[in-house]
């Protein structure tokens, strides 16, 4: 019987899915994250087959060194991989999987959530309201930015990137332009309103809102920087729905204390889980806690697709969602 350990309890239709093959599964039933020396002894001498990680863990070297040989595969609960050293893992011969696609609509819905919030100034707004400020209609009350014929600019043109970009010129009669590594003139062709430029600061300073959609990389780190922004309109805002290290916090929470932009919106964060202090009492800020794929749907097919790559390899097969290095 094929022994899988699963770091934290997720959504009940992957689980099912691996019970129902007659796995024996131990799962971390501990409403939190499992620091890595309690992943060090869960998993030491226990021969597991597979892992079932989450974003979360670190998945270092020395936990593969301890996972192997009997580990077949560590199936990533998410569509980043930047929390395993994937080199490190194809050295020692264990496949890597992930949850790609399946989180799109969700991600790019929350993008369009956060920039509808700060340019309408919404959670200022309920606060307003809660705290009984409100004592009738006023011409200039909170005012906030419009958003149809604005230009949103998309950092990533990848599958979430190109999702975002398709809901603003076609939901929101929005202009877009991208930047990425690479052109996708195939999404040009479709969806007329999207323009291509191979500089990053195009985008910054030509845009009214812009959207990261980057992986964490080694040189996506601190992408948004200082001087990146120094770039923007002091009426654009920012947005970022991807990792929290590729913007750098302390030079945004100085650019939206000097007003060199307007606003931002984050669900992800630098020192995530904290928030950097200097963020914290902000009103041009929305944060939520990394919650952009947080809906049933997505996260009962996230879990769903985690036990579909265990269970293929398993059962010697490739998994669908195999992650190339």
């Amino acid at each position: 019987m094929a022994k899988i350990f699963i770091t934290r309890n997720i959504p009940e239709s992957g689980i099912k899915m691996l019970k129902d093959k007659g796995y024996e599964l131990t799962i971390n039933e501990k409403d939190r994250v499992l620091s890595r020396s309690e992943i060090i002894k869960s998993i030491k001498g226990k021969n597991y087959d597979a892992v079932l990680c989450l974003l979360t863990d670190k998945i270092d070297q020395e936990i593969l060194d301890i996972a192997s040989p009997s580990v077949k595969i560590f199936a990533n609960y998410a569509v980043g991989t930047d929390n395993i050293d994937l080199k490190y893992a194809a050295s020692k011969n264990i496949l890597i999987s992930n949850t790609p696609d399946v989180l799109t609509n969700s991600v790019a819905e929350h993008t369009f959530t956060l920039i509808l919030s700060i340019s309408k100034r919404i959670v200022e707004a309920d606060d307003f309201m809660r705290t009984g400020k409100y004592k009738g209609w006023e011409p200039k009350l909170l005012l906030g930015s419009d958003i149809y014929g604005k230009t949103l600019g998309i950092v990533g043109l990848g599958r979430i990137g190109a999702r975002v970009a398709h809901f603003a010129i076609n939901g929101f009669g929005m202009r877009v332009l991208y930047y990425d590594p690479k052109r996708n003139e195939n999404f040009e062709k479709d969806q007329p309103g999207t323009t291509y430029t191979s500089n990053i600061d195009d985008v910054l300073k030509n845009c009214d809102y812009v959207s990261i959609h980057v992986p964490l990389l080694p040189t996506t780190k601190h992408l948004i920087n200082e001087e990146k922004l120094k770039l923007m309109k002091p009426t654009a805002y920012l947005i970022n729905t991807s990792r929290g290290p590729i913007l750098d916090e302390i030079a945004l929470s100085n650019a939206l204390k000097n007003n060199i932009i307007k606003g931002a919106g984050l669900d992800v964060f630098e020192f995530e889980p904290k928030l950097y202090s200097g963020l914290r009492k902000l009103k041009n800020l929305i944060v939520t806690p990394h919650t952009a794929s947080a809906t049933i749907e997505t996260r009962e097919k996230m879990s769903q697709m985690c036990a579909d790559n265990i269970i293929s390899v398993l059962e010697g097969k490739t998994p669908p969602n195999l992650v190339k290095i």
